[in-house]
C-alpha cells in the first residue's frame, strides 16, 4: 500500500513529477497535430535530440520531423508506462511510446501503417519554474509495417 506524502518535500517532488509527464504528453499533442509550436515549447532552445535518423538540436529537429512526417496522413503517438525520477532542478524520465503512423493508398503504392515501439530517454530540466526537455534519446524497440 502506497502511503500518502508525508512532507513538503515529497509533494514538490509528485508536483514536478506531473509537470514533467504533462510536457512529455504535449510532445506527442504536438507531434500528432504538427503543431510546431507545441512541440517547441517542450524543448529548452540548447536542447539536444537523438531521433536516431536525426541527432541534434531543438530547430533542427524540428524542420527534420515536420519532412518525416509529412510522408503520413495521420500519426498516433500512445505513451505508456513512465518513470520520472526528480533529483532537484534535475530529472531523468523514460516513457514507453507506441507511435502509430497511416499513409493511405497512392497511385502504384498500397495504403500501410508504420508501428513503431520506442522509448524516450529523456533529461529534463527546471528552468525559470519550467520543465522542459534538455535532451532525449530514442531507443527503437521494434517496428513492423502493415498493409
Amino acid at each position: 500500500m502506497t502511503q500518502a506524502p508525508s512532507s513538503s518535500g515529497d509533494v514538490e517532488q509528485l508536483h514536478a513529477q506531473q509537470e514533467i509527464r504533462d510536457v512529455l504528453i504535449r510532445y506527442a499533442r504536438g507531434i500528432d497535430r504538427m503543431d510546431v509550436e507545441l512541440v517547441r515549447s517542450t524543448y529548452h532552445p540548447d536542447a539536444h535530440d537523438d531521433h536516431g535518423a536525426y541527432q541534434g538540436d531543438r530547430d533542427g529537429f524540428l524542420a527534420w520531423v515536420q519532412e518525416a512526417l509529412s510522408y503520413f496522413d495521420s500519426t498516433m503517438h500512445f505513451i505508456g508506462n513512465q518513470l520520472v525520477e526528480v533529483h532537484g532542478d534535475v530529472a531523468h524520465a523514460e516513457s514507453y511510446c507506441v507511435a502509430y503512423h497511416r499513409r493511405r493508398a497512392r497511385e502504384g503504392e498500397p495504403g500501410h501503417d508504420l508501428v513503431t515501439a520506442l522509448r524516450y530517454v529523456d533529461r529534463m530540466e527546471c528552468r525559470d519554474g519550467e520543465w522542459r526537455i534538455a535532451n532525449r534519446r530514442c531507443v527503437f524497440d521494434w517496428t513492423r509495417r502493415d498493409p
